[in-house]
């Protein structure tokens, strides 16, 4: 029986004072969405909202992944992701959550969003983020009323990759928000591929280690 993974997007369109533009990172989807495709995975997404997602950095569609995911199966199922709340997260062997500026509008605090990461966690699912997406752990509690990220080793976007990105447009530093509720974070150096595994924590730094977020998750649920 294959396994199932459920891909968790923001809704969020636009971030900061100057509502600056955004969605989705598309290679933060479309890179680990080409590498559960290959493994034979069931593919499904969610949304918070149940609206239609939005999509960033369509610049990169030649990108032959990006390509494939905007023209095949990917973006088409993505636009229709259920919401939520609406979904039985329980069936599902991973969750993943792709970055983007997007997770940082509306997954901080989202507490059903925390309450499926949390439940999957605790039943021994994978978790899975990267780059912004990390956020989506922010605030999630275990049945034992720790917070999730204390003790694990973590990456995500780094301070010193927002600090040449998108400083002016974020409502708080993911780095230090991470390491604020214990996570033992791990950088490398900026904008290289860089993803790592703590138990059924998959977390990767920026979009060039989206492949790597998803070749993991295929290794944990492979064995």
């Amino acid at each position: 029986m294959s396994k199932r993974i459920l891909i968790i997007v923001s809704n969020a369109d636009s971030i900061g004072p100057n509502n600056r533009r955004t969605g989705t990172f598309l290679p933060e989807v479309a890179h680990p969405y080409a590498e559960f495709d290959k493994a034979g995975f069931k593919i499904d997404f969610a949304s918070l909202s149940g609206d239609t997602p939005y999509l960033d950095a369509l610049n990169l569609a030649d990108d032959p992944d990006n390509l494939t995911f905007l023209t095949g199966d990917g973006w088409e199922e993505m636009q229709k992701a259920t919401k939520l709340s609406d979904v039985d997260t329980s069936v599902y062997d991973a969750l993943f959550i792709p970055g983007g500026l997007a997770p940082m509008v509306d997954m901080p605090e989202n507490p059903l969003l925390k309450k499926v990461i949390a439940e999957a966690y605790d039943r021994g699912a994978v978790i899975s983020a990267v780059c912004h997406g990390p956020v989506s752990f922010l605030n999630v509690k275990l049945s034992d009323g720790t917070y999730l990220l204390n003790g694990k080793n973590i990456t995500s976007f780094t301070t010193e990759e927002e600090d040449q990105y998108a400083r002016a447009d974020v409502p708080f530093d993911l780095q230090t928000a991470l390491t604020g509720q214990g996570a033992i974070f791990h950088p490398a150096t900026a904008w290289s591929a860089h993803s790592i595994q703590d138990g059924k924590i998959v977390t990767g730094q920026n979009p060039a280690s989206a492949k790597g977020v998803g070749e993991k998750v295929v290794s944990i649920l492979s064995k």
